[in-house]
């Protein structure tokens, strides 16, 4: 089926199309069309033109559309599953949490557009400003650019365009090569739900065509991107002076201290590595465990991971299915392999089995491999035992990565040590970096990635903030 670029409220036409195959199956799903510089520029004319309007609508009427838009994706909960299961190869139980969360997001940011304000500020308090009154206001940065990725297709959409729209800017939305027909699902949605036209533009194509010409318009006054470290860097030393918020690579860690209790560590763990394949930012990627829980933890990992079942995303009973694209499980292999020569032993999966790679476990990985230093962005899981809770924030600091961690421990002094000394964005108390509710700031340092997600820290990000002071 051919689809459609949205732009100013219509569906328009691309010049050229290419085809969409289904992860799992490699299956034609649909003929996306690819936006040239033209069509990227109606987009963001459509968007500049309707600014005016998105500005001056009541705080009240935003918050409406995104609960209005909120509603129609519950009602239609088991299509959107469904739709991310067939483009991003997700399990359907899976892609079903993933668009409860979207409901979620989409209903935080129409409680949010109700609570964007300001501050007094008491300009007496420096000798110049008696008989003066202040307060702040926060506006709309003007036209946003929405660059997403494959891996939560609508919920990491709906982080962008819901706190965008709630804070009263237009969007235009890049969503990945492999997950276009979610963007497109919104689009209709946003359609029938009255969105004006133009407040909501999806453009569908080349990430270097599309992307070149978001970041360097002047047109656009905010870039908000997921994805690659390479990519981030790249936008950031090119936007000049636009906002931008950029949530790139991860390679997560877990410290689990003495005397764990493996019931409850283990399948949080077996899950934050094996969820969608790995290909979570937040995903676990490193278990770090105290030497005397070492033993009892991988026996425990390794039976719990026997109980995943891989096979087709669409059934119920399936765990783990395809990576988004064949060269990603060869690069994976890869990695794999190369640990492997570096002294790593393999405890489980490790080969292809078709399309599928099953979930991976390692052990005895040194530092060096790409594996344990690098975002592998697979079923791939290392664990090595630590002497100290100490040697462990060291390992999971080596890194040039920093947006989760999490630690297992029941002592608080412990706790309290590892939240001050691990260099990330967020840390997790006796829970797996993985976990992530919609409301909380998400986001990390070092290669991780510049500013916040989260729907109230979102719009900080994408609204000016203005003084108003007044001499009486």
């Amino acid at each position: 089926m051919k689809r459609k670029l949205f732009i100013g409220g219509k569906w328009v036409d691309g010049r050229e199309y290419s085809a969409l195959y289904a992860p799992h199956s490699g299956e034609l799903i649909a003929e996306i069309p690819q936006a040239d510089q033209d069509a990227v520029d109606q987009a963001i004319s459509a968007a500049e033109s309707v600014q005016a309007e998105l500005r001056r609508m009541p705080a009240h009427k935003r918050s409406a559309l995104l609960a209005a838009i909120a509603e129609q994706i519950a009602e239609r909960s088991e299509e959107a599953a469904r739709l991310i299961a067939l483009e991003a190869g997700k399990p359907i139980r899976t892609a079903r949490a993933e668009v409860a969360r979207t409901i979620q997001t989409y209903r935080f940011a129409a409680e949010e557009a109700k609570r964007i304000c300001g501050e007094t500020v008491p300009l007496d308090a420096a000798p110049g400003g008696e008989g003066r009154v202040a307060y702040t206001t926060r506006e709309p940065l003007g036209v946003v650019a929405a660059i997403t990725p494959f891996n939560f297709p609508m919920n990491l959409v709906a982080h962008k365009v819901g706190p965008a729209l709630a804070a009263g800017n237009a969007v235009v939305l890049k969503p990945a090569s492999q997950t276009p027909l979610s963007a497109f699902f919104l689009a209709e949605i946003a359609q029938t739900v009255g969105v004006p036209d133009g407040a909501l533009n999806v453009v569908t194509g080349s990430g270097s065509v599309i992307g070149e010409a978001l970041v360097t318009d002047p047109r656009i006054k905010a870039i908000t991107f997921t994805g690659s470290p390479q990519v981030g860097i790249e936008i950031r030393n090119r936007a000049g002076l636009k906002r931008v918020t950029l949530e790139l690579g991860s390679n997560s860690a877990v410290i689990v201290d003495r005397d764990p209790n493996l019931e409850e560590v283990v399948p949080r763990c077996v899950f934050g590595a094996f969820s969608y394949s790995g290909q979570v930012c937040i995903s676990v990627q490193r278990i770090y465990v105290i030497r005397e829980a070492y033993n009892a933890f991988v026996e425990a990992f390794l039976r719990e991971t026997g109980k995943l079942r891989g096979g087709d995303p669409l059934l119920e009973e399936t765990d783990y299915a395809a990576m988004i694209h064949p060269k990603e499980t060869e690069r994976t292999l890869e990695w794999i392999r190369e640990a492997e020569q570096k002294g790593a032993r393999i405890l489980c999966g490790g080969a292809a089995e078709g399309r599928i790679l099953p979930p991976t476990v390692l052990t005895d990985v040194p530092p060096e491999a790409r594996v344990s230093c690098q975002e592998v962005f697979g079923p791939v899981v290392l664990i090595n035992k630590v002497d100290s809770v100490e040697e462990a924030i060291r390992l999971v600091n080596n890194s040039s990565y920093g947006l989760q961690a999490g630690i297992y421990t029941n002592d608080v002094r412990t706790a309290l040590m590892a939240a001050e000394e691990l260099q990330v964005g967020g840390v997790m108390i006796n829970d797996i970096p993985t976990f992530r509710v919609d409301h909380m700031p998400y986001g990390g340092v070092k290669q991780s990635g510049f500013g916040r997600e989260g729907v109230k820290y979102a719009i900080e990000e994408l609204s000016e903030l203005k003084l108003v002071a007044f001499k009486r």
